[in-house]
C-alpha cells in the first residue's frame, strides 16, 4: 500500500537546497517513492524537477518521518510545485490547478492520498496581493478537495522564512512576508483539517529567498509533526482518500 501526498506551491515547495550539501538520500529500503509518468519509482533527487535549479526539498524528510511511523506502508510524493508562482495561478480552472488534480487522480489509482503539502506566499507579499491571500487559499483548497472527492483531506502549510527580511531584490517581500506568515498561521488554526508548520529559525541559501539544505531537512520534520498532530486531533485512525469506482465516475 502506498500513502501519497500532493506537493504544491512555489520554489520553496519544489526545493532549492543545494545537492552538494545533502547527505545521501535514505529511501527507507525502497519505501520512499515519487510519481513519475504515473508510476511509483524509488525516490531520487530532485524530487520536484520544475527548474534547472531544483534541488533538495522538504518532502524528502517528511516522507522519511512518515515511513518511520508507518512501517507497513510506502510513502509517495506527487510533485507538482512550480517556482515563482502566485496563488492566483493555483486557482480552480488554472493550468497548475488542473495539472495537480490530474496527477493526484492518477496517483489515487495506485495509492491512498493522505494529504496536501503546500508552501507558497513569497510571490504574494506585494501590497496589492497579500490582503487577498486567505480568500484565494480557501478557493484553491476547497477546489482541490472537491475535485478529488476528499472533503476532509488534510493540508499542511509551511511558514515563510524569516530570512526574507534580508531579501533585497523586492522590498515588498522583505516588508510584508510577516503579513503572509500571520495569514498562513491563522489558516492553519482555522481552516478545516489544516495545520501550520513554522519556519522560525530556519536558514537560507545566499539569496535570502530559498531555504538551505539543512533547513529543508528540519522543515520536513516540522511538516510531519504538524501532520501527526492534525491526525491526532481529528480523532480518526485513518485520514485521507482512496480512489474507487464511484469516485472515478463522479470525477470524469
Amino acid at each position: 500500500m502506498v500513502h501519497s501526498f500532493l506537493l504544491i506551491g512555489q520554489s520553496n515547495a519544489a526545493g532549492r537546497g543545494f545537492l552538494t550539501e545533502a547527505e545521501p538520500l535514505d529511501i527507507c529500503g525502497g519505501r520512499l517513492k515519487v510519481l513519475r509518468n504515473g508510476l511509483w519509482v524509488n525516490m531520487f533527487r530532485p524530487v520536484n524537477p520544475d527548474r534547472y535549479s531544483s534541488g533538495v526539498c522538504f518532502a524528502e524528510s517528511f516522507a522519511r518521518e512518515y515511513a518511520c511511523a508507518h512501517k507497513e506502508t510506502a510513502v509517495g510524493i506527487i510533485p507538482c510545485a512550480d517556482g515563482g508562482t502566485q496563488i492566483s495561478q493555483w486557482m480552480p480552472g488554472e493550468i497548475l490547478f488542473d495539472n495537480a488534480v490530474n496527477c493526484a487522480k492518477l496517483a489515487m489509482h495506485t495509492s491512498v492520498i493522505k494529504g496536501i503539502l503546500w508552501h507558497q506566499g513569497e510571490n504574494d507579499c506585494f501590497e496589492e496581493k497579500y490582503a487577498l491571500y486567505a480568500e484565494r487559499f480557501k478557493r484553491v483548497m476547497d477546489g482541490m478537495r472537491t475535485a478529488l472527492g476528499c472533503p476532509d483531506l488534510p493540508i499542511i502549510i509551511g511558514g515563510l522564512g524569516g530570512f526574507l527580511a534580508n531579501f533585497e531584490k523586492y522590498p515588498d517581500v522583505a516588508r510584508n512576508y510577516v503579513r503572509i506568515n500571520e495569514i498562513l498561521r491563522q489558516l492553519g488554526e482555522g481552516y478545516p483539517y489544516c495545520a501550520f508548520a513554522s519556519a522560525e529559525g530556519l536558514g537560507a541559501n545566499p539569496d535570502n529567498l530559498h531555504f538551505n539544505t539543512e533547513a529543508l531537512e528540519e522543515f520536513g520534520v516540522r511538516y510531519y509533526r504538524a501532520y501527526e498532530g492534525l491526525a491526532i486531533v481529528s480523532d480518526q485512525n485513518e485520514i485521507g482518500c482512496e480512489f474507487h469506482e464511484r469516485t472515478a465516475m463522479e470525477l470524469l
